[in-house]
């Protein structure tokens, strides 16, 4: 892999083309939702962890903070995840029973930064 997304954005801080935002949202999501499907959560997408190659395609790293989810309601998995600018609400308050949609936040943070030129 070339890059980093941080790495990325800090060369281009007047906005990244709108395509190659498709493209890497596109990717991103699917690739989330491949983990999702299995229960897996990443709990700490930001752009360092999102590595692209001269090709424009992405992937996932550092899975350290992952963990699958528990299988009952009452079971709690620990709200110390996450890069403070990506957590989610949920996190942000220590609410101890969260899941699929932290990442998804995570995303929507990302977009944001990727559009905001």
């Amino acid at each position: 892999m070339e890059k980093n997304l941080l790495e990325i954005l800090e060369a281009q801080p007047t906005g990244l083309d709108p395509d190659f935002t498709k493209k890497i949202i596109f990717q991103l999501v699917k690739a989330i939702d491949y983990c999702h499907s299995y229960d897996v959560v990443h709990r700490d997408i930001k752009p360092e962890n999102l590595l692209i190659n001269k090709e424009n395609f992405l992937k996932i790293c550092d899975f350290g903070f992952a963990r699958v989810l528990p299988k009952t309601e009452n079971e709690s998995i620990t709200d110390y995840v996450a890069t403070r600018w990506y957590r989610s609400p949920e996190l942000l308050l220590s609410y101890p029973f969260y899941g699929k949609p932290v990442d998804m936040w995570a995303i929507a943070c990302i977009l944001g930064e990727l559009t905001d030129g």
